[in-house]
């Protein structure tokens, strides 16, 4: 796994070949060590080793108002839960005081996540169950959410 930071927060975090995976405009690339990776190192240690971690290291994701809304919700996705694109785009309708919100819209911003596992994309799936993309591979959700559930206590 990669990481990028901005001085103070993590900005980024993806796999090796990951899709979209690129450092965000005005952070040290991962060739610099910040204080936030060694809190971030921690959060992944306890996570892959099986544990859900207790606190959260500070993050600094790039994106619009409407990004930032759908990876917030993403965050609130219980360790070893999934939820729908459906589901995400519901809530932020009710939220924006919209009737309607697009799921594919929806989909746009959970794909171009920066910060993997931490902001949870991995456990957003189709309406009918499905693992339905993942920026870094069906195979990666896949065995992620596994893990999840076999390790949610």
């Amino acid at each position: 796994m990669w990481m990028a930071g901005d001085g103070k927060a993590l900005a980024a975090l993806w796999f090796e070949r990951q899709a979209y995976a690129a450092v965000p405009a005005g952070v040290d690339t991962p060739v610099h060590w910040l204080p936030v990776f060694e809190e971030t190192c921690r959060w992944l240690e306890c996570y892959f080793h099986g544990q859900v971690p207790d606190f959260m290291p500070p993050l600094a994701p790039q994106g619009t108002p409407f990004r930032q809304a759908v990876w917030a919700i993403l965050r609130e996705i219980p360790y070893g839960a999934t939820m729908s694109y459906g589901a995400i785009a519901t809530r932020l309708a009710a939220d924006s005081g919209r009737c309607r919100m697009s799921a594919q819209a929806v989909g746009g911003a959970v794909g171009h996540n920066p910060i993997a596992l931490i902001v949870p994309c991995h456990r957003v799936i189709g309406a009918d169950g499905s693992l339905t993309g993942y920026a870094a591979g069906l195979k990666r959700k896949d065995w992620l959410l596994r893990w999840e559930k076999a390790h949610r206590g």
